[in-house]
């Protein structure tokens, strides 16, 4: 058997010193979050004695959460907050324990497998598969090219057109992915962020063609471009410009698409770049605060967009955390909703998250052991409380999923939702002592992280002094030494090692695919109708350059077959082009 790991030999370091603070907004609301919670059990002085900004680690011999919470034996009463009486329901303010009284005894959680690969038709054909199988909502994945704003034929995307998502750079494309599913009859999500203003106008304009009303469009756009600016990395334009393009969005679907969430704002990809939960939790509600901060700057009332926000947050392995994370963020939101930005629909102060698990977790190793992991993740977003979910693939780690691991992941889902009982009681773990505990704890965290970030002016000035890409980094660089030191075990990678494992079928797309979508594009190009499509692109550069709302100019110049990289080439033009400071 192999060894278990060794205790730790030398002390954590704490993560870097974070940037000096800079001069508030004049603009910022007063309200930053309650003070926290008291406890009866003093806080380890481990804790106590470290900057929140610096990732605090525990002692050397201590057990600890992933987020380096320590933990002690057991819990009791005396560690439960004095303002926990026991009297709050699931569906009450502030939600902890759920934002419906009966969760999921009314409506299971969505099944929403994310999906896209090689050109519109195969995505379309695995849509079917899946939908086939049991799944109850679309999720699109698209290739490198598309989230980067490129047309398949420019020199950037060369090698890369469908390999790691679906290939779409025009109204055609979009049509022909979405053939023959009903839009008025699905949800869609889509997972686009620089470009998301375009895909949305994609999406309005088939649903049009199939004589469906953009009123009666439901599904998600992941719109969430500070997150990139975070984590993922992929933009087009700067932060500012980038903000004006969401305000504009906001505007229009406030108005046009009352059933479609506008923004998606995601921890997701903040927790894969190496976040802890506090940190993904705290840095995704803090991005949430800024986009309310540019509805409100549109003129938009907060109860008229807000309860379009949605949310998506990572399920890694820390099953007891990630619960309490689920917990703390729907408390924290509609703290920060209710108080700070004074809404005063209930709606508004809603937490509707989607989650998936883990996909950095994902081992090539043993790559069967996904299966294992992936379903403890699963049950904790479930009993966290999640609205809708993603289970990732065993391969996943080597490619797209093959249909059969992707039909195995959905499965996890339904064998959680049909034989395993959870759904059958709101919030089951709530009144436990290590739940409640925990959930204060990762919410006392969070809350000094988000002032913290307030104390630098808000997100956008954070993300230009580089503030949460330090923190996400110093994490990402802790994780790592303790496996390198075995103070965690991944099993098949620092433990429990095999050698010579056989390989696994993965999926290949064809390299046609791409000489497909590059005659494509040219083709639509060619036969179009020149003299529309260039005052439709002139139409949206004036837009850029100017002051109106981009939506409708962009909604004609996509029904006039001007393309997705066209359109971004305007935004490269007007806006400027970021480049990544690269903080460290």
């Amino acid at each position: 058997m192999p060894d278990r790991p060794r205790p730790p030999s030398e002390a954590v370091p704490p993560a870097g010193s974070p940037p000096a603070p800079a001069a508030s907004r004049p603009d910022a609301a007063p309200a930053r979050g309650p003070e926290p919670r008291a406890h009866a059990a003093d806080r380890p002085p481990s804790v106590a004695s470290q900057s929140p900004d610096a990732a605090p680690r525990p002692a050397p011999g201590e057990r600890h959460s992933l987020s380096g919470i320590p933990l002690r034996n057991h819990y009791g009463p005396q560690d439960r907050s004095p303002e926990q009486t026991g009297a709050e329901e699931p569906g009450e303010f502030p939600y902890t324990r759920g934002i419906h009284r009966n969760m999921y005894r009314g409506k299971l959680w969505t099944m929403r497998m994310f999906a896209g690969f090689g050109s519109p038709e195969d995505t379309n054909r695995r849509f079917r598969y899946l939908l086939e199988h049991g799944q109850t909502g679309l999720s699109t994945a698209f290739d490198m090219p598309t989230l980067m704003g490129y047309d398949p034929d420019h020199p950037m995307s060369l090698g890369e057109v469908g390999r790691e998502g679906v290939s779409v750079a025009s109204l055609a494309d979009a049509e022909r992915l979405f053939a023959g599913i009903p839009l008025d009859r699905v949800t869609t999500s889509m997972t686009i962020n620089a470009p998301a203003v375009i895909l949305l106008a994609f999406y309005v304009a088939v649903a049009r063609r199939q004589g469906v009303a953009p009123e009666k469009l439901r599904g998600t756009l992941q719109n969430d471009i500070l997150k990139e600016f975070i984590a993922q990395k992929e933009w087009i334009s700067p932060p500012e410009p980038s903000m004006r393009i969401i305000r504009d969005m906001l505007v229009f679907c406030t108005e046009r698409l009352p059933q479609w969430n506008t923004i998606s704002i995601s921890g997701y990809h903040i927790r894969e770049a190496g976040a802890t939960a506090v940190q993904e939790l705290a840095f995704t509600l803090a991005d949430g605060i800024a986009y309310v901060d540019a509805g409100r700057a549109a003129g938009l009332d907060v109860d008229a967009f807000a309860p379009r926000l949605s949310f998506f947050f990572d399920v890694h392995v820390d099953f007891f955390e990630e619960i309490a994370k689920f917990r703390a963020a729907r408390r924290m939101w509609a703290t920060i909703m209710r108080e700070r930005f004074g809404a005063k629909n209930p709606r508004s102060w809603l937490l509707r998250t989607h989650a998936q698990t883990a996909g950095v977790s994902l081992t090539a190793q043993q790559p069967y052991n996904n299966v294992v992991r992936t379903t403890w993740q699963a049950l904790a977003a479930v009993l966290g409380g999640t609205q809708s979910l993603h289970t990732n693939s065993l391969d996943e780690t080597y490619a797209l999923p093959t249909e059969e691991a992707a039909k195995l992941a959905l499965r996890t889902q339904q064998l959680l939702a049909e034989e395993s009982g959870v759904a059958a009681v709101a919030d089951p773990l709530g009144g436990s002592h290590y739940v409640e505990w925990l959930t204060d704890e990762v919410e006392r965290r969070a809350w000094e992280i988000i002032r913290r970030i307030d104390d630098l002016g808000g997100m956008v000035p954070a993300i230009h002094q580089g503030y949460p890409q330090k923190e996400i980094a110093a994490s990402a660089f802790q994780h790592q030494k303790e496996l390198e030191r075995r103070e965690r075990v991944i099993v098949g990678v620092n433990g429990y090692v095999e050698a010579d494992e056989p390989p696994i079928a993965t999926l290949k797309v064809d390299a046609q695919v791409e000489r497909s979508q590059i005659e494509r594009i040219r083709e639509l190009r060619a036969r179009r109708d020149a003299s529309r499509a260039q005052a439709a692109l002139a139409a949206v550069e004036a837009a850029a350059q100017g002051t109106a709302n981009l939506v409708e100019p962009i909604l004609t110049a996509v029904e006039a077959d001007v393309t997705l990289g066209e359109i971004c080439d305007v935004f490269r033009r007007a806006f400027g082009v970021y480049r990544d400071p690269a903080f460290l």
